[in-house]
């Protein structure tokens, strides 16, 4: 996850710097956000991993499902044969359900793969559907799992060589594949189900050997008008102060150094930590912040931070990380460093704490 997030950091930074310099309606421009957009699914994705391994709680916001839908088959037809012919009817693409929107992705992507993998050999049709509905009482009957309300349905339905029952019966458990052995490991669908049972949903299947399968998945759709604002582009603070920075990753560094130079700081950037602390002990009044990575060899940001901190007690630190067991957010406040950022770092979001940071007194960060 570390080296993944570090790779991610440096396709979005040095997306995002040429886009500073691209004017609005270039086609280069769209492209280029488009890389962006995709980036930043990769790092909520990695958030997802993480967040799985560590059985954290989802992000439950307001999505529309159709939009991820439509996300997902463009990705998905760049893989797949010409003889695999898509067909969606999202006639409810703006209809809101509270979901975890990379779950809702992951559903989407591993159901489809199922249906085209289905289909691999002799083509078909993989139809997918989004269509509201209303569950009463006697409806849910054939429901157990749903409560009588409001409900978003997605179907995938392919017209591949089917399921007999005795597979059907299985095939949400865990590790149990028909794929042979390389293609799966069987946890694409016990996955599918889990996600959907955690929101508040239900799955459920048909299929007949020869016709194809069908998979209806319902969400609790929500009411009212909860669509989002159109996006704006956010104001990106700026400052002059003077900052070290260090990351033993050259590209990262030097990413990071041309973004926090466009924003106006006179940066020293440094792959090295072990010249970083030498360079800060000389004069520590030369810095009025310091950036620093966490997995670093010989020294790791939060040796580094304790050094520096001993040495200057009250200059903000920001520790870094793609991913770490060896210190958690709450651990590294108690060490005095004063933010604790997860990569990628989005320059938005980047130049917002760091301005926050110099701008807010110790004692003050201290209170909060």
């Amino acid at each position: 996850a570390h080296d993944f997030n570090n790779i991610l950091a440096a396709i979005i930074g040095y997306t995002e710097m040429v886009l500073f310099k691209i004017e609005k309606g270039s086609p280069v421009r769209h492209n280029l956000e488009q890389v962006l957009r995709a980036s930043n699914r990769a790092k909520e994705l990695v958030k997802q991993i993480l967040a799985f391994s560590r059985q954290n709680e989802q992000e439950l916001k307001p999505i529309q499902v159709g939009i991820i839908i439509k996300e997902a088959l463009k990705l998905l037809r760049a893989s797949l044969p010409t003889t695999i012919e898509i067909r969606q009817h999202l006639s409810s693409r703006n209809a809101m359900v509270l979901a975890d929107p990379v779950q809702i992705h992951q559903v989407v992507m591993n159901l489809c793969a199922n249906a085209a993998h289905a289909m691999r050999a002799s083509g078909g049709v993989l139809e997918v559907n989004l269509a509201e509905m209303e569950l009463n009482a006697q409806a849910v009957e054939q429901h157990p799992d749903l409560v009588p309300g409001h409900y978003l349905c997605l179907t995938v339905q392919d017209s591949g060589h089917g399921m007999s029952p005795e597979v059907m019966a299985r095939i949400f458990d865990p590790f149990f594949s028909t794929k042979i052995p390389g293609e799966g490991t069987g946890m694409g669908l016990s996955v599918v189900h889990g996600i959907v049972k955690g929101h508040g949903g239900t799955i459920e299947v048909t299929s007949q050997l020869g016709i194809g399968t069908t998979f209806q998945v319902y969400f609790p759709r929500l009411q009212g008008d909860l669509m989002p604002k159109p996006r704006t582009l956010p104001h990106i603070a700026r400052g002059t102060e003077r900052i070290l920075l260090v990351d033993d990753e050259e590209s990262v560094v030097d990413m990071a150094r041309q973004i926090l130079t466009h924003l106006g700081y006179e940066v020293v950037a440094l792959t090295s930590s072990e010249k970083a602390l030498e360079l800060f002990h000389q004069d520590p009044s030369q810095f009025d912040l310091v950036i620093t990575d966490q997995t670093m060899p010989r020294i790791t940001g939060l040796d580094l931070a304790r050094e520096v901190l001993r040495t200057c007690p009250d200059i903000p630190v920001i520790l870094c990380t793609g991913f770490s067991d060896i210190v958690s957010a709450e651990e590294a406040r108690l060490e005095g460093i004063r933010e604790y950022v997860f990569k990628p770092i989005v320059t938005a979001e980047f130049a917002d704490t760091i301005r926050r940071i110099l701008d807010t007194p110790l004692q003050e960060s201290q209170a909060l």
